[in-house]
């Protein structure tokens, strides 16, 4: 008699990678492997048994994504002693410059959600505005030059948070960023004013989504009407917004385009959506454990929700990190808020310098995210269609991003030698944002202290 059981999908050996076991967080040997459409890591540890997390599922095509960089060897590096990840700092193996800083100034929080990545809510005592001059001027030293984000904890729970963004400002950088989840704006909607005038240039805004729910269980309370909020309150100063959802699969991978449309009718304040699927580290609920959103279900999700506005080969690889920790796509919105996508989706496979990927980086973000004023609204004089059609061209583009960060189900240890963010210690290290957030299944940190 006929079976009616499927076979088996077929499995196929894509290559081999560092990684670390999830519970000692000790380096082991594990490899890409792919399982019908799904591309899962697979590694051992000799003491605590095997693991495999899916990293990729469905198109566009796992090997199809990756790009060869010639790896960066320049800068101050520590030497190597204990191997990667622990000696992170950079370390003379790491393979990237720096492209963004985060510092974070606070680790006390306004909010306590169940999913944070630092773990914030602690008591600490906030470094002094000396103590953060003395660490803005050390990595620009370092750094040679790079974009900077103001993080925590929340970082508007400082008082002297505008003097903060002076500070900064003085050391050099150019473009500063701030990382909220944006209550503070709507309590006090002139603080945004107040940052823009000491030089902050852009709002890195926690925003999960265009209902309650996502809110409530990635948040632990609704919130999205305040967010609607201190969207205007930021776009009455002239900031640039970054809208910032953690996505997951229960809470709002239903909602990507409905951000994206968000977003397009709020321009040219709001200048992009960027993506953040949950990463296992940090504080997260037990419910959403195993919850990993790969990089190509974003894009898909994207396409299928846009109704056809959007194209899975209007995305791109990065040119700066590594080519599976992120995608990313820039749009002119038009005035039906139709979507014309800028450049190609296409790549160039040839192996380029990854500095020259980080500089690349540094450059268009800080264009991109950074508050413009739209000239059609600002232009006292009248204007032909030319100025008009520049005019948009300048304050009507939209960004499209996503970025995968790893935890320690998912982490190749040939991935975080290629990562370009990087979080400012109190000593001067520079460590890769996945190591330093990187913690065990039971909660123990690799690098950051509580």
């Amino acid at each position: 008699m006929a079976s009616n059981r499927l076979p088996p999908p077929t499995s196929e050996l894509l290559g081999t990678v560092e990684s670390l076991c999830p519970i000692c967080l000790k380096r082991v040997s594990g490899q890409y492997r792919q399982v019908g459409e799904q591309v899962l890591l697979e590694k051992a540890c000799p003491q605590h048994g095997s693991f495999a997390a899916v990293v990729w599922r469905g198109e566009p095509d796992f090997r199809s994504w990756l790009r060869p960089k010639i790896p960066w060897r320049g800068g101050s590096r520590r030497p190597v002693e204990r191997g990667c990840p622990l000696d992170c700092g950079l370390c003379e193996n790491h393979g990237q410059r720096t492209c963004t800083v985060l510092v974070e100034i606070t680790s006390r929080c306004n909010l306590g959600c169940p999913v944070c990545f630092a773990d914030s809510g602690s008591t600490a005592v906030d470094p002094g505005i000396d103590e953060l001059q003395r660490l803005f001027v050390r990595v620009m030293e370092q750094t040679g030059g790079c974009n900077l984000q103001l993080s925590g904890g929340e970082p508007t729970v400082r008082d002297d948070l505008a003097e903060v963004v002076r500070r900064a400002v003085r050391a050099g950088f150019e473009f500063v960023q701030l990382n909220t989840n944006g209550l503070r704006f709507v309590e006090d909607p002139e603080l945004a004013h107040r940052l823009k005038d000491a030089g902050l240039s852009s709002v890195f805004l926690q925003f999960d989504g265009v209902t309650e729910h996502p809110y409530t269980l990635l948040r632990g309370r609704p919130l999205y009407e305040l967010k609607c909020r201190a969207v205007d309150a930021l776009a009455s100063a002239g900031l640039g917004i970054v809208l910032v959802p953690t996505i997951s699969r229960k809470a709002n991978l239903d909602q990507l385009f409905a951000l994206v449309g968000f977003g397009v009718a709020r321009l040219p304040q709001v200048r992009g959506v960027h993506f953040q699927p949950l990463s296992l580290f940090g504080r997260y609920p037990a419910v959403l454990q195993g919850d990993h959103v790969t990089l190509p279900e974003l894009m898909r999700g994207l396409v299928e929700q846009s109704g056809g506005r959007l194209a899975v080969a209007d995305f791109h690889p990065p040119g700066c990190e590594h080519a599976l920790c992120s995608f990313s796509a820039r749009y002119l919105v038009h005035e039906d808020h139709g979507l014309q996508r800028l450049g190609s989706g296409s790549c160039d496979c040839r192996p380029l310098p990854a500095a020259q990927g980080a500089a690349t980086a540094i450059a268009v973000t800080a264009r991109q995210w950074t508050g413009v004023t739209d000239p059609d609204v600002a232009a006292s004089a009248p204007r032909d269609d030319l100025d008009r059609f520049l005019g948009r061209a300048r304050s009507h583009t939209f960004s499209i991003s996503a970025m995968a960060f790893q935890d320690a189900w998912t982490l190749s240890l040939e991935r975080l030698r290629g990562c370009c963010i990087h979080v400012a210690q109190p000593d001067g290290r520079l460590v890769p944002f996945c190591s330093y957030n990187l913690t065990a299944a039971d909660g123990t940190s690799l690098h950051r202290t509580r």
